[in-house]
């Protein structure tokens, strides 16, 4: 494993390292100390999107935030498989690599079905999960995109996509914020450096032409993941992923809890880190919930349940 340690700008004092996988360099940054926490990008992502939430939550865990294969600075693996589950197990043998037994994992869009598909599959690798406004089966905002990145028009589309002008690349990431004002060069570097480099488009468009295929996996594994604490964070103003969605998805989810925050749209944790790293922070430093015996519950709520009985 090679590491260096970054010195400049959000990243002070981040340990950058790369391990290889398969074959493959995979990129990844390390900061803290404690229980891990694993952050994974979205689909358009990289490391760089966490530079405002990686220092903090470095106070309470041991932050890993990882470039996936054929995004950010880990190489580019042409014909790599693009499907939920085949990410989800190149994650686990990287963990494997790097020496994390098991990890809290924290996810945003597509690399929050990432990480459900990563607990349906390998559980004894993951803890709790933080979800921000996770790509999910009960979502259809994105259907025209998809159907047109599907296309011919679409994927040519894509492949021009790097070489737009700032001013047009701003106002697309802007169409991910709850208040556009909010988007910096920084912000945008981090969804965009990656996509120059060659086979970066190509996989994503792997990734968006078996959506549906994936979606379809994750709505059935999802149905073994009842037990699982889950923090769910959404916007109110997400134009991707729709509010409405995380509704459904608690029903499959009910340990987990939500928070919405107003007036913030897709990209939460950079749109408004501050209140994102609290909430992520008082939530995972909670003590686990202790389950009542049944016994217990029987005597307190038998008088009650008696009494509810009676007024039927």
């Amino acid at each position: 494993m090679s590491s260096r340690v970054s010195t400049g700008g959000a990243y002070r004092g981040i340990e950058d390292s790369f391990v290889e996988v398969d074959g493959a360099r995979v990129h990844f940054q390390r900061a803290g100390s404690g229980r891990p926490l694993l952050l994974i990008h979205g689909l358009v992502g990289s490391a760089q999107n966490w530079r405002l939430n990686i220092g903090n939550l470095a106070d309470i865990a041991t932050v890993y935030a990882i470039d996936m294969l054929n995004m950010g600075e880990s190489d580019r693996v042409p014909g790599l498989d693009a499907g939920l589950e085949a990410i989800a197990d190149r994650i686990e043998r990287w963990m494997q690599v790097v020496g994390i037994d098991e990890a809290d994992i924290a996810g945003h869009s597509h690399g929050g079905a990432v990480a459900m598909m990563l607990a349906a599959r390998h559980p004894e690798r993951v803890g709790r999960l933080v979800l921000f406004a996770p790509a999910n089966p009960f979502c259809d905002l994105g259907k025209q995109l998809i159907a047109f990145y599907n296309s011919r028009v679409g994927q040519f589309a894509a492949r021009f996509a790097p070489s737009l002008p700032v001013s047009l690349k701003m106002f697309a990431l802007g169409r991910m914020y709850g208040d556009s004002s909010r988007v910096t060069l920084e912000s945008l570097d981090g969804y965009t450096a990656g996509l120059t480099r060659p086979g970066t488009v190509a996989h994503v468009l792997q990734v968006v032409r078996r959506w549906y295929e994936d979606m379809g996996i994750l709505r059935t594994a999802l149905t073994g993941l009842g037990h699982r604490r889950a923090l769910l964070i959404w916007g109110d103003h997400d134009r991707a992923v729709g509010l409405a969605s995380a509704r459904q998805l608690q029903k499959l989810l009910p340990k987990s809890q939500l928070h919405v925050i107003p007036g913030v749209g897709h990209l939460a944790f950079e749109e408004m880190p501050d209140v994102c790293n609290r909430i992520v922070r008082e939530w995972l430093s909670a003590p686990e919930p202790v389950a009542q015996p049944a016994h217990a519950f029987k005597k307190r709520h038998a008088k009650k349940n008696l009494k509810q009985l009676k007024a039927c």
